[in-house]
C-alpha cells in the first residue's frame, strides 16, 4: 500500500502564492505518475497538474502559467501556484498511480488539504 499525506493548505489572499506538498510512504517503489486534483464546493474533482516518473508535466488550462508541479526524490510531490484566484478555492488532493505494462493498476489518494482564497 501507498500512503499520501498533503500539507500546506490554508487561507490565502487573492493574488498570493500557495505551496502544497505531498509526502508518500509505504510501498513507494510502485509509484509512477503523481498529480494534484482539487474539488470546489458543489463541483466534481478536477485535475490540476500531473507529473510522470520521468518528470513530464501537464496542467489544467485554468492554472497553466500559474502553477508548477515538481517531484523531489521521485516520491514527494509539490505544487506551487501564484496569482491565486477565488476560483482556486477547494480541497486539494494528492494522487499517485501504479502502472504495469503501461496500464494503471492501482490509484492512491491523500486525505486532501483545504485551500481557501479570500478577496
Amino acid at each position: 500500500q501507498v500512503q499520501l499525506v498533503e500539507s500546506g493548505g490554508g487561507l490565502v489572499q487573492a493574488g498570493g502564492t500557495l505551496r502544497l506538498s505531498c509526502v508518500s510512504s509505504g510501498n513507494t517503489w510502485v509509484i509512477n505518475d503523481m498529480a494534484w486534483y482539487r474539488q470546489a464546493p458543489g463541483k466534481e474533482r478536477e485535475m490540476v497538474a500531473t507529473i510522470t516518473y520521468g518528470g513530464n508535466t501537464n496542467y489544467a488550462d485554468s492554472v497553466k502559467g500559474r502553477a508548477t508541479i515538481s517531484r523531489d526524490v521521485k516520491y514527494t510531490c509539490t505544487l506551487e501556484m501564484n496569482e491565486l484566484k477565488l476560483e482556486d478555492t477547494g480541497v486539494y488532493y494528492c494522487h499517485a498511480n501504479y502502472k504495469a505494462l503501461g496500464v494503471v493498476r492501482e490509484e492512491y489518494w491523500g486525505q486532501g488539504t483545504q485551500v481557501t482564497v479570500s478577496s
